[in-house]
């Protein structure tokens, strides 16, 4: 039972399956994480997104959910060499195309390089951020929020020092604040997209992800022999419409807004 089971996974086909259910995975994660991210589009100071970002690492089940994430960015990668290699070797195209599908052609060619490219924003991306959240030694930032009037929120960057400051969120009845402290990554972003290098691969990986998304989400379905001829219209909106177009508009667009209007 065990062996077939590797075999049946070490398959070419196999190969794809895992290919499919790993980008599959990431394709639903962009689309929580695009959600939560929206929190740069707030005018106030970052205190949304620093919250947002304390709860996505730190909440159980959302710590799982990322570790399963790292395990699928790397799986993914790791089979999409092996099936780039073995159909050079074979003479055969490693993703699966719909017969007749004209959508994408230039993206199943190149989903080698495409990838390529989205995985080299990933590590910059994950060095920039995520790394430097958990490891970077980061500010921490006070919000008092009137509770009579949330519109007046109180910003203090506290001073860094050898007492250890730790995230918090409560109200402050003496003063009528409603106060969060949290490690200020929002400033970090800030800093990052004021730079026009990373907002232009920023913009760069997002077209790239918008080709990889279109051609990939479609062929998923299809490896997992759910490419039904009543599901496909929705398969393709989704592939072309929300994977191609909104998900990857929504990501270039906070670079270029905080770049250009912050």
């Amino acid at each position: 039972m065990g062996n077939h089971f590797a075999k049946t996974f070490s398959s070419s086909l196999g190969k794809k399956l895992i290919m499919s259910l790993t980008g599959l995975f990431m394709c639903l994660f962009l689309v929580v994480h695009l959600t939560g991210n929206l929190q740069l589009f707030k005018d106030d100071g970052g205190q949304a997104f620093n919250a947002y970002t304390y709860f996505m690492t730190h909440f159980w089940a959302v710590k799982i959910i990322s570790y399963i994430l790292y395990a699928s960015i790397i799986v993914h990668a790791i089979y999409a060499l092996v099936l780039t290699l073995n159909n050079k070797k074979a003479r055969t195209v490693g993703y699966a195309v719909y017969a007749g599908e004209k959508s994408s052609p230039w993206a199943s060619r190149n989903m080698g390089i495409l990838g390529t490219v989205l995985l080299i924003f990933i590590v910059v991306h994950m060095s920039n951020f995520w790394a430097q959240y958990h490891w970077g030694g980061l500010p921490y930032t006070r919000y008092e929020t009137e509770l009579q009037n949330p519109e007046n929120v109180t910003i203090t960057e506290l001073p860094v020092s050898t007492t250890e400051i730790m995230h918090s969120e409560y109200i402050d009845v003496q003063n009528g604040n409603q106060v969060l402290i949290a490690k200020d990554l929002y400033k970090v972003v800030y800093l990052s997209f004021k730079q026009w290098w990373y907002v232009t691969l920023y913009v760069i990986a997002m077209l790239a992800m918008s080709f990889h998304l279109v051609h990939g989400f479609k062929s998923g379905f299809q490896t997992l022999g759910l490419d039904h001829k009543r599901y496909l219209p929705i398969i393709k909106l989704l592939s072309v419409w929300l994977f191609g177009v909104l998900i990857p508009i929504g990501f270039a667009l906070m670079p270029l807004y905080i770049f250009f209007f912050k």
